[in-house]
């Protein structure tokens, strides 16, 4: 049990790229947990099963069925359920970049859930934030203790407290079956780059008008926390631009 580090040096791209293929399976970890967590699932054709057009989402966190459509004013978030800041302040700051990656692609760490619940929910942690499902908050609490027990996070005195006034309720709440995802990324993973940082051929940074440019770079698909992403490329906000 230890306080909270500072949060200097935080930045998503910290993890690497959003949303690689840790599993190796020929699709993003985003699909794969829309695929696992939603129900009545169509797929886009032509992409090797991958692409969740739409589907029905039971979330956990607020108890509601969500229509959930790919595309501007999508309901649907992928929740780190223990937050990649509040993992870099309980020690994933002083990581390697692969185990970051792997935690913020780990199936075990990973709901698809209601967008505005996710962003009330923030960096928060147990003792700053609940779901509002009172009936999950058991498993919802015994997820953040698997996920930060798996990767050696510590854990704040109030947040200890919290912990142990939630599953106080559920005794015998066990925790939940270990994804089984390593904790080092099997896979490439990019360093962080400031906005600032130049472009490979030393003409500042890298920008692209749209998907259009970008292609013809040979840069497309172009993920997030990679040079030259940018929000009008990511037109769906799944953190991967110009992929369609």
């Amino acid at each position: 049990m230890k306080g909270r580090a500072a949060e200097t040096g935080y930045e998503r791209a910290q993890y690497g790229q959003a949303w690689l293929d840790t599993d190796r399976n020929g699709c993003d970890t985003r699909n794969d947990i829309l695929r696992r967590d939603l129900s009545e699932t169509v797929v886009r054709d032509r992409t090797h099963g991958c692409l969740v057009e739409s589907g029905v989402l039971h979330d956990p966190y607020t108890a509601r069925d969500l229509q959930f459509t790919r595309g501007p004013g999508d309901v649907v978030d992928i929740d780190h359920v223990v937050a990649l800041e509040d993992a870099w302040v309980t020690g994933a700051n002083r990581w390697d970049i692969r185990k970051r990656a792997a935690l913020a692609n780990d199936p075990m760490n990973l709901l698809a859930v209601d967008a505005s619940a996710n962003r009330q929910k923030g960096a928060g942690d147990a003792a700053t934030w609940l779901p509002a499902n009172k009936r999950y908050r058991c498993a919802y609490v015994a997820r953040q203790v698997g996920v930060k027990a798996k990767y050696g996070l510590s854990v704040t005195p109030a947040e200890r407290e919290a912990i142990e006034r939630v599953l106080s309720t559920c005794p015998g709440k066990p925790l939940p079956k270990d994804s089984g995802a390593p904790v080092l990324s099997p896979v490439a993973v990019n360093a962080p780059r400031t906005a600032s940082a130049p472009s490979p051929t030393g003409r500042g940074p890298v920008e692209y008008a749209n998907c259009d440019a970008a292609r013809a770079a040979g840069a497309a698909p172009v993920r997030r926390g990679q040079p030259g992403y940018a929000a009008h490329l990511d037109r769906d906000g799944d953190g991967i631009g110009c992929d369609s």
